[in-house]
This record gives C-alpha cells, sequence and structure tokens, in this order.
C-alpha cells in the first residue's frame, strides 16, 4: 500500500473510477468480475495500490471501453517505473513540487498565461531568490535554496512551451532594478529558443479581462489526460475534468488571441529594458 500516492497516479486511479462509473458498475460489481475483494477496486481507484497491465486491459474489457490509445496510455501510466531527478526532493520539498516536476516530465506541451509573476520555467535564479524568500510564512535560506535549484532543474526540459505575459508581470520588481532587468534579458534570449513562443498583452490592449487569471495547461497523451494546474493559498492544484479542460483551452486560445505577436513581444519587451 502507498502511503503518500503521486499526482500522476491518483490521475490514473481517477481515470479508472470514472471508465467504471461510465460502466454503470459499482466497486463490488467491477471487483467480482476481477475476482478480486471490493476494498482492492478502492484501493486501485484512490491511488493507494497498483494495477497491472493484465488486469488494467481487463478492467477496461468489462468497462465496455474500446478506445485503444487510451488504454494503453493508462497502461503506459501503470507500468511507468520512472525515478525522475525530482526524487531526490522526496522528503525536503512539499509534495506539490514533486508532483508538478514529474507531470512536466511526461508531458508533451504546456501553456502558460502569467499576470503578476513572470512564469517559473522562464525566470532568473536571482527573480525566483526573491520570489521565493516573499513567502509567508518565512522560509529558511536552505529552504529557498532547495527551491531555486529545484526550479532551474525543471527548466531543462525542452516541450513546446507557448507562453502569454501580461506586462503587469513584466513591470513588478520583485527585487530591485538589475534583477529585473536581468529577467527582461532572459525573457529576450529564451524567446529566440525553438520551443518557445512568448506573446505580451499590454495594458492598453483591450479585452483584458479575457486574461484575467493565470494558469498553467500540461498536455498529455492524449487529449483527455491533459492537465491544468492553478496556484492556491495551500498549493497547487490540479484540474483533470472534461469539461474543465474545455474551459481552460478555449480561454488560452481567447487570451493568445488577444496578445501582441512573438515578433511584436520580443519589441515591447525590448523596449522595457530600455526603460530601465
Amino acid at each position: 500500500m502507498r502511503r503518500e500516492p503521486t499526482a500522476r497516479q491518483l490521475r490514473l486511479a481517477t481515470e479508472l473510477r470514472r471508465l467504471r462509473e461510465a460502466a454503470g458498475l459499482n466497486s463490488r460489481e467491477a471487483a467480482a468480475l476481477l475476482g478480486v475483494s471490493p476494498a482492492q477496486i478502492t484501493h486501485i481507484e484512490s491511488g493507494l495500490a497498483g494495477v497491472s497491465e493484465k488486469r488494467l486491459r481487463r478492467l477496461a474489457s468489462h468497462y465496455a471501453c474500446t478506445d485503444t490509445e487510451f488504454i494503453d496510455a493508462l497502461v503506459a501510466m501503470a507500468t511507468d517505473r520512472t525515478q525522475g531527478w525530482w526524487e531526490e526532493y522526496r522528503g525536503l520539498l512539499p509534495t506539490p513540487f514533486l508532483d508538478l516536476a514529474e507531470l512536466e516530465h511526461h508531458a508533451g506541451f504546456q501553456r502558460h498565461v502569467a499576470i503578476l509573476y513572470v512564469p517559473g520555467l522562464l525566470q532568473t535564479e536571482d527573480y525566483a531568490r526573491a520570489v521565493f524568500s516573499s513567502r509567508l510564512p518565512e522560509l529558511t535560506d536552505e529552504e529557498v535554496e532547495l527551491r531555486i535549484r529545484h526550479r532551474m532543474a525543471r527548466q531543462e526540459i525542452r516541450i513546446p512551451y507557448e507562453v502569454v505575459l501580461h506586462e503587469a508581470a513584466l513591470r513588478i520588481r520583485v527585487d530591485d532594478r538589475a534583477t529585473s532587468k536581468a529577467q527582461l534579458a532572459q525573457l529576450l534570449t529564451l524567446s529566440e529558443a525553438d520551443h518557445i513562443t512568448l506573446r505580451v498583452i499590454p495594458f492598453d490592449l483591450d479585452g483584458f479581462a479575457k486574461a484575467s487569471s493565470t494558469m498553467t495547461y500540461v498536455g498529455g497523451p492524449l487529449p483527455k489526460l491533459d492537465t491544468v494546474v492553478r496556484d492556491a493559498p495551500h498549493g497547487s492544484v490540479f484540474i483533470d475534468a472534461d469539461a474543465q479542460l474545455n474551459t481552460y483551452r478555449t480561454s488560452f486560445r481567447t487570451v493568445e488571441a488577444s496578445s501582441l505577436a512573438s515578433e511584436q513581444s520580443r519589441e515591447f519587451i525590448h523596449k522595457l529594458t530600455k526603460e530601465l
């Protein structure tokens, strides 16, 4: 039995429960079809116990799921034994930090809308240090440095990354003028990377209400396995309901359509850099 399932393990458990419910079966009926106890089904659907490829495919068959691509994706999640770089932080950082790193490791792409802060994947070390140093309750120097090291390691990912930044995130000084100038310079450099598309929403652009909410959209192996990550006072929240995913997909494209083109965005950031 797992003491603390990861977000990826919980997502697999959620998808298996959704398949069972869509088939109109309760856990006792599912257990009878599989030849196990109802408690075993409950443990699998809560992420406390794993499931073999053989059992997963049998469950999918009993649930009349004919989406082979989806089943194969679930099997990959169930049989994955990756011990990622983030595991070295287990017990040192809050679990959501590890879950986010694992989610990004398996992602096919990522999209981000940022209103007040530059996203973590684009931050300089000094910018990240200023952000973490301002947290309440106050973090120790060791805790701050651990978070910075973890954030810098996340930046090694080279999946397609689309970012829409509001001008507020570019202008707010989380630290001093030098930190802000270095951060803007980093954004200009990263915007030239093949896997990064960076766009800006200036203050004087109409339609700000469409971009009034920060979000991170992470693409899974299939659209139905995408995830939205939202920051909350108690930590990150992972959203995976179909209706909500559709809403966030539409929201991002609406925000993107309201922003400056990539070249115009680079010119805008360059102008802000000169002002500093």
